[in-house]
């Protein structure tokens, strides 16, 4: 089991299950304190390996650490770590967007487009939302044969700012990067 307690420099919310390659399954969490964390699952158990290491694979450096709900996929050679900056659950208010790093390891380093390090608040942007769609983030990627979706939240500036659950094409630009 993983949890966390005020005494952790983690916090054990918004858990994401991705297997690597070769099989094996990690448990990809956090949001705020000190960041993204990975940790090797057992695959006879699903609970953390014998002697596995916490890793903190992306982190805002800032205070408060806006960082929150990751999310890996691997495509082509590359693990992709979405995860969402800023603020969510404030209605036409939040300023939740999404971002995205990438690594040819499972534990990184991630970096974005610009080679900035996920670990110093890298992360290139996939999504900040419109005049309508406000704050998306929280999101997870599905894919279907050549086909990527986008399932994420987003507030509805024109529906009283109401939570509303977007499904959305994602597309992948000719250097694989994600991109509504």
């Amino acid at each position: 089991m993983i949890h966390s307690t005020s005494d952790d420099n983690y916090n054990a919310i918004d858990a994401n299950l991705i297997v690597d390659e070769q099989g094996q399954p990690w448990l990809n969490f956090g949001s705020f304190w000190g960041g993204m964390q990975l940790i090797q699952l057992d695959p006879k158990t699903m609970k953390p390996a014998v002697d596995a290491e916490l890793i903190t694979i992306s982190t805002r450096r800032l205070e408060p650490n806006t960082i929150e709900a990751p999310f890996i996929v691997h495509r082509d050679g590359y693990y992709y770590q979405f995860v969402s900056f800023d603020f969510c659950c404030r209605g036409v208010d939040s300023t939740y967007n999404i971002v995205v790093g990438r690594s040819k390891e499972i534990t990184g380093p991630y970096v974005d487009k610009d080679e900035t390090s996920m670990m110093e608040g890298g992360g290139t942007l996939v999504d900040a939302g419109d005049e309508r769609w406000i704050g998306p983030g929280h999101c997870a990627v599905y894919f279907s044969g050549e086909s990527s979706i986008l399932v994420n939240h987003a507030y509805d500036a024109e529906n009283e700012g109401k939570p509303t659950l977007q499904i959305r094409p994602l597309y992948w630009d000719e250097n694989g990067w994600p991109h509504l």
